[in-house]
């Protein structure tokens, strides 16, 4: 096939008008090609930037980004701007005067040691170091309040049923009991200075800071109260 631009100076005007115009187009499409899209490169540090920040990245922490290789957006003429938009997803921007908006898919993985149930524990069972054991995880695909220090769960209460191999979670375990039901218990009210005590029966098992309901011995009534160390439940006049 003939190019075009070797056409015959024996042309018309127009023809030759015509073949420098698609030359222009030629030489300004390389041009853009070659400099004026988004180096796939700066989005991609971008979303990545967004879902490690500083403080966070170590070398137990990594991003994957996967960017289609035909991508073609206007180079920014400001730094990009980029958050986690959603679970996995990073939202890259341009608030430059090309001005585009991009949803970046990536997988972060966390390496970290938490602690892990080894047996079956059930409701209301006491976590003790043998039912634990520390091991390394992929954090970033946990969701709850990770537990890593054991000293942290010993002596808690399971308030569910946790399966062998279950990463444990603040929100699976009560605070230690300090009252049963059943146990006689002081009831203490205090208002202005004034503190009142008057003996009680406890209606449920509860720990520390936990409220409770108790039946005062004396009027047998039943009133909420909450655990306070040693024992006592501190009631409202």
């Amino acid at each position: 096939m003939r190019n075009f631009l070797q056409a015959p100076w024996h042309t018309s005007a127009d023809a030759r008008i015509r073949v420098a115009a698609m030359a222009l187009l030629i030489v300004f499409a390389s041009s853009a090609v070659a400099g004026d899209f988004q180096p796939l490169e700066d989005i991609r540090a971008a979303a990545i930037a967004a879902a490690l920040p500083p403080g966070q990245a170590n070398a137990n922490s990594a991003a994957e980004v996967t960017l289609d290789a035909e991508l073609h957006l206007p180079r920014c003429s400001e730094p990009l701007q980029a958050h986690i938009s959603a679970r996995s997803v990073a939202e890259v921007s341009c608030g430059g005067a090309s001005g585009w908006r991009l949803y970046v898919p990536l997988r972060v993985t966390r390496s970290q040691q938490v602690l892990v149930v080894v047996r079956p524990l059930a409701a209301g069972q006491v976590v003790t170091a043998d039912t634990l054991a520390t091991e390394t995880r992929d954090t970033a695909m946990l969701s709850g309040g990770l537990i890593y220090d054991i000293n942290a769960a010993l002596g808690h209460v399971a308030i569910r049923a946790l399966v062998a191999g279950k990463p444990l979670v603040a929100e699976d375990l009560a605070a230690p009991r300090v009252v049963h039901r059943g146990e006689a218990v002081m009831l203490v009210a205090r208002s202005g200075g004034i503190e009142v005590h008057a003996p009680g029966k406890a209606l449920g098992d509860a720990g520390v800071a936990e409220r409770i309901n108790v039946e005062n011995s004396s009027s047998h009534r039943i009133v909420q109260g909450i655990v306070r160390a040693g024992g006592e439940i501190e009631v409202a006049f």
